[in-house]
């Protein structure tokens, strides 16, 4: 199924049995139109009936009802753009991609609405709340080479944070612990066990750090800082959860991914972005 609107269509995984009365039972009379209009398909392009029946694990595919989401009030300014990649300035408050409650109002679907590029696909994450430099691949073609790149940790990351100052603490230093991000637990949390995440961490003066990860844990540097005991400024997750309205955008996490370096996959070029961003 094409992108339509700048959104994919959502995969479901199946229980397994009739796909009409699962969705019907899952989602709501609003997905079982869906079945009766045809607009269900299996992996194949097969178009999903009334009386499909298909086994626990199998997976279809349908473009979701888009519920009305707050408008995140900022730009995503354009850094650089040739064939293959698109490179932005992500703002705060704005996911990379649809996930949750967030669809509409993210970078992926914004950007391919806005740039008419229905091949566009980030080639790595930021958090929501993270502002700064964000790879995006143009093309199917490329993609994997990009995505394949993050994923070895290929990419030099540096990322700037504003968080109160300890006199008393030495620095820099390296944090290294382990950390685990449970689904359906808003913080991931430090356990016992080999490190699997590290940190770099510089102070600038005047409570600007720069954080050098050498790993891409969900939450690093945020947990990292926040265990130094220098929670990183604007953060509503640590060290404890705070409840803010969707609507707020009066206090921006003060983190930045800063600048990205990297050795081109398709070209072999040396490439280096800066945001244009800076921290209050």
């Amino acid at each position: 199924m094409p992108v339509r609107d700048g959104l994919g269509p959502a995969r479901l995984r199946l229980r397994g049995g009739s796909v009409l009365v699962e969705l019907a039972d899952r989602f709501g009379e609003s997905a079982a139109a869906k079945v009766r209009n045809g607009e269900v398909v299996m992996p194949d392009g097969t178009v999903v009936g009334v009386e499909t029946v298909l086994p626990p694990g199998a997976h279809v595919y349908l473009y979701r009802e888009l519920c009305e989401e707050v408008p995140v009030p900022f730009d995503i300014p354009i850094l650089y753009r040739d064939d293959d990649i698109v490179v932005v300035d992500k703002p705060h408050f704005l996911a990379t991609m649809p996930r949750g409650r967030h669809v509409a109002q993210t970078a992926l679907v914004r950007l391919r609405r806005e740039l008419d590029m229905p091949a566009l696909s980030p080639a790595h994450r930021l958090d929501r709340l993270t502002a700064g430099v964000l790879v995006l691949t143009t093309r199917r073609e490329v993609r994997g080479a990009y995505q394949t790149m993050f994923a070895r940790g290929l990419v030099h990351k540096t990322y700037l944070a504003r968080a109160c100052v300890n006199p008393e603490f030495a620095l820099p230093t390296v944090v290294r612990s382990r950390i685990v991000k449970q689904r359906g637990r808003l913080q991931a949390a430090e356990v016992l066990g080999e490190p699997n995440a590290e940190t770099r961490v510089e102070h600038l003066g005047d409570g600007l750090y720069r954080l050098t990860p050498r790993t891409g844990r969900t939450h690093q540097l945020r947990v990292h800082m926040a265990s130094l005991g220098l929670p990183i400024a604007g953060d509503p997750l640590y060290p404890n959860v705070v409840d803010v309205a969707p609507d707020d955008f009066s206090t921006p996490l003060q983190l930045l991914a800063h600048r990205l370096e990297f050795d081109d996959p398709i070209t072999g070029a040396r490439r280096v972005f800066v945001s244009g961003r800076t921290l209050a």
